[in-house]
């Protein structure tokens, strides 16, 4: 049976269950299973060695989903060349790929959790009622250690992007 937490997110201040283990600053991160656009498997180890900024979505469809996703492509330009950064939700990879053209997405990279939850269930970030991710924001760092996390408490607020963006530069050494 998977691990369940109350009282970390609400959506529209309703709380909401997470599933999965409760991964926090200073854990070894673990592993995962999501595909790209293409429908090909990307794993942690896909980007080993680098620093990974990976921010988690319910939706790109949804507005502040959209402008998160929007935010954290344009401030790519200004990190350095170690840090990746990688959007993850369970939209459907065809979904992801016709919002990447939309949008003109260049510096992050779309996953998608849709198959088996890989991602939401090894970081506790499923949403048990909704079969969505929470929104969050993860710093990895490149030798894969949690260094940084945000669970945004209340699921349709913003992310606090300053405090990401720093942190993933500290990882980075810059």
């Amino acid at each position: 049976m998977e691990e369940t937490r109350t009282g970390v997110v609400t959506l529209k201040r309703k709380p909401m269950m997470l599933v999965g283990p409760d991964v926090k600053p200073g854990d070894k991160a673990p592993d995962f299973r999501v595909v790209d656009g293409s429908l090909k498997p990307v794993t942690l180890a896909d980007s080993a060695a680098k620093v990974r900024l990976v921010s988690v979505v319910p939706s790109v469809d949804t507005p502040i989903c959209h402008a998160q996703t929007l935010y954290f492509n344009q401030a790519a330009a200004d990190l350095p060349e170690n840090v990746a950064l990688l959007t993850v939700s369970v939209d459907l990879p065809f979904a992801q790929r016709r919002w990447i053209g939309a949008e003109g997405v260049e510096r992050v990279q779309l996953l998608s959790d849709y198959q088996d939850r890989s991602f939401g269930l090894a970081y506790g970030l499923l949403v048990d009622e909704l079969k969505l991710l929470a929104r969050a924001v993860l710093i990895i760092d490149a030798s894969d250690t949690v260094v940084d996390r945000e669970i945004v408490p209340e699921i349709s607020q913003h992310p606090d992007y300053e405090a990401a963006l720093a942190a993933a530069r500290k990882a980075a050494g810059a």
